[in-house]
């Protein structure tokens, strides 16, 4: 019979794959926020625009279903965070909606707005979606200011019932105030830049644009390694939130996260190959000009690394979500999640994600038969 315990952690396991898959994804805001800096004409904004534009519903379903199924598996933590930290969170959604209206409505016969206005939106969604998003990720590490009361209310299941409190009157804004939540933040903004110029170099058909594209790859980069160093090793030899099994109580451990990397060394292997594999694609997509692949090592390495970040914070008795004003709040696997039967049901469904996986490759490979070209706009009847 499967355990209650096993689906806990079956669920966090699916919940950072989604995670990793939605930050290589990102790479459609990454590209977002260099339209202006890496294209000099306007037939090159419109190549790109057009480039990004048949991938942007991806990102956009992943973060739905992100969301959807952390609020299924773990609907505490789903209260906790986007009620408490709504600021944060409503203003990085609110750019994902500026996304879709600009995609939509840039180039529709009458509008007022200017095509300007509309590529204004996508370059705020490029930068606040994706550093919001890593500020709220690096959370789970560093703790935000939450209090939880639980209350004896039936038919919430095994986990009972919680009701959170968020301590800070900026309700999340005071994340971009610590340091090290900001590293990951501009990691993952200079990350999805990296990715976005990968993508540019193997996808279009338009030979000053792949040399740009080139030079960007080096010069977000670099910066993307210097703040995700700067956020690893901080948090390798910083405390952690952990939790005794027994009395299910949260303390402070020093380098708890590097302690979880050690104790799960198959998750430490999959983890160093991931950053490795990103590594490769960016060094080699610079210093080789005929290697055009690099956003797929670099990608698959961006899904692994993130995914295995991710279970490190959750798994081997840790406080994933934890309270830094008081620990004992701290939201962890066993504290959190959904009932034993949604749990299983769900788990029955999750048997459906290898098909849309493999819809989602289909739809990707029917899209990149060829490389994008300006000719490919012209005859194109859905550009952007």
């Amino acid at each position: 019979m499967i355990t209650y315990d096993f689906l806990q952690k079956y669920w966090w396991f699916v919940m950072s794959l989604l995670g990793g898959l939605l930050v290589f994804l990102l790479f459609v805001q990454g590209g977002q926020s260099m339209l202006n800096s890496l294209s000099r004409e306007e037939n090159e904004k419109k190549l790109l625009l057009n480039a990004l534009g048949r991938k942007w519903e991806f990102t956009f379903t992943t973060l739905v279903v992100f969301g959807g199924a952390f609020f299924a598996a773990f609907p505490l933590f789903y209260s906790t965070s986007f009620g408490g930290a709504y600021w944060a969170w409503m203003i990085l959604l609110f750019s994902f909606v500026l996304q879709a209206i600009s995609y939509e409505y840039q180039s529709k016969p009458g509008n007022i707005f200017g095509p300007k206005t509309y590529r204004a939106f996508l370059f705020l969604n490029g930068i606040l979606g994706t550093l919001l998003l890593g500020v709220v990720v690096a959370s789970f590490f560093t703790g935000s200011e939450f209090t939880v009361g639980k209350g004896n209310i039936a038919g919430m299941g095994a986990s009972g019932f919680t009701i959170s409190q968020w301590q800070n009157p900026l309700h999340g804004l005071e994340l971009l105030a610590n340091v090290r939540n900001l590293s990951l933040g501009l990691a993952v903004l200079f990350l999805t830049r990296t990715l976005a110029s990968l993508f540019f170099v193997n996808r279009l058909d338009h030979e000053v644009l792949e040399k740009r594209s080139r030079k960007f790859t080096l010069y977000n980069g670099i910066p993307f390694v210097v703040f995700f160093l700067v956020f690893l090793i901080w948090t390798l030899g910083a405390e952690g939130y952990a939790v005794n099994p027994d009395t299910n109580q949260v303390y402070m451990e020093q380098m708890k996260y590097l302690y979880n990397f050690i104790d799960m060394p198959v998750i430490l292997v999959l983890f160093v190959v991931g950053v490795l594999a990103v590594l490769y694609g960016i060094f080699n997509t610079v210093f080789n000009p005929n290697f055009k692949k690099g956003i797929w090592f670099a990608g698959a390495g961006t899904v692994m690394t993130v995914t295995m970040l991710l279970l490190v914070a959750g798994y081997n008795n840790t406080a994933y979500y934890p309270s830094a004003i008081d620990p004992q709040s701290s939201l962890t696997l066993q504290n959190s999640s959904s009932s034993y039967f949604t749990l299983s049901v769900m788990a029955l469904v999750s048997l459906l994600v290898p098909f849309v996986i493999g819809y989602i490759f289909y739809a990707w490979r029917a899209l990149e038969r060829k490389k994008l070209s300006l000719d490919d706009l012209e005859s194109d009847g859905h550009a952007y």
